[in-house]
């Protein structure tokens, strides 16, 4: 699972540009799939034939980044976030610059806060007063460089160990749920299904859930299943009110996000999951939010609806580029969603 996971999050795709993502899973997948295709949207649909009801795995491709908006007369890149930026997250760090030349590096820069006058020290520096620095000498040479506009632009991390099972790195949300969506086509290769899967590696999540959209209309399924992270409650800054989930105790199993205004959980579902848990003592936790929500709003809102739950990765520090997880959390999410699917018939 540690090197499946550096694989993705080393990877680079935005909303919008997923294919480099979307060619590890295709390569990852293709052992244990029946059929693969990709749809009109750009989402990586994968198929695991079987008799009974049909599971949707949905798990996003997409991290949040930047795009070239315009090129100044002397090389400096202007840029819009795509994706929930903070942005103070974005200063000074690295990027790459996703050319069709190929990858550049470049920094993000601002205005020096030796020259700032003293109000503006105080202020926080917008996203819209930075610029991205590649080197260039001027816009005809950004322009030889394969820089336009409409480039898209990742950040520089790459996966690092630290203490006690645990890394960092970026777009762990949600290269966590490919990674477990992906361990979990390995552990159901030789079973006996009961049920039809569908994999989906989706596009877009991160600008709308267009791609969770869209594909859960065309396979229309019996029931789905959202992997994604969510955010704890463990470190300094954070209140157990706001957040009763710790990393390294299993994964977060929703009853409701966005206080309802997101989803709320199917009770099915989530008694399916929570005594596969329980039966096989596999760890988890509950969580109820009142922030963010996973392609699983758009998926249960298709069609007539769809029963649908989520099961998230408690992972720090979401939307930057030093995302934290537990890699345990990833192995005990593959094997409860693994055993899920194996039980399926009990409960639909």
């Amino acid at each position: 699972m540690e090197e499946l996971i550096e694989k993705l999050s080393n990877a680079h795709g935005i909303s919008g540009s997923e294919g480099n993502i979307k060619a590890i899973l295709e390569e990852e997948l293709k052992p244990y799939a029946d059929e693969m295709m990709t749809d009109k949207m750009g989402n990586l649909v994968v198929v695991k034939k079987g008799e009974g009801p049909s599971i949707m795995l949905a798990a996003h491709m997409d991290e949040i980044g930047l795009m070239v908006k315009y090129i100044d007369d002397k090389g400096f890149l202007r840029f819009v976030t795509i994706g929930g930026w903070f942005d103070q997250t974005l200063h000074s760090q690295r990027v790459i610059v996703h050319t069709k030349n190929g990858p550049i590096p470049g920094v993000i820069g601002s205005k020096p806060p030796h020259v700032m006058k003293a109000e503006d020290r105080k202020k926080p520096v917008k996203a819209d007063d930075m610029f991205i620095d590649v080197g260039a000498k001027d816009k005809k040479d950004a322009e030889k460089m394969g820089i336009e506009v409409g480039t898209p632009i990742s950040m520089d991390r790459e996966v690092k160990k630290l203490a006690n099972g645990k890394i960092t790195g970026k777009a762990f949300d949600n290269r966590a749920g490919c990674a477990i969506v992906i361990e979990t086509m390995k552990q159901l290769s030789k079973a006996d299904l009961k049920a039809t899967l569908y994999v989906v590696g989706t596009v877009q999540e991160e600008v709308g859930l267009k791609g969770a959209r869209t594909s859960a209309f065309g396979l229309n399924p019996d029931i789905a299943i959202a992997i994604d992270t969510t955010i704890p409650g463990d470190h300094p800054g954070m209140t157990k009110n706001e957040s009763a989930l710790d990393i390294g105790k299993g994964g977060a199993i929703t009853i409701a996000d966005a206080s309802g205004r997101g989803l709320i959980a199917a009770p099915q579902v989530v008694k399916w999951i929570v005594e596969t848990g329980d039966k096989n003592e596999i760890p988890y936790q509950m969580d109820v939010g009142d922030g963010g929500t996973t392609d699983a709003t758009a998926i249960h809102l298709t069609r007539d609806g769809i029963p649908t739950g989520v099961l998230s990765v408690a992972t720090r520090y979401i939307h930057s580029p030093v995302e934290v997880l537990d890699v345990a959390d990833l192995q005990h999410c593959s094997d409860l969603v693994a055993k899920a699917v194996l039980s399926v018939n009990d409960y639909f």
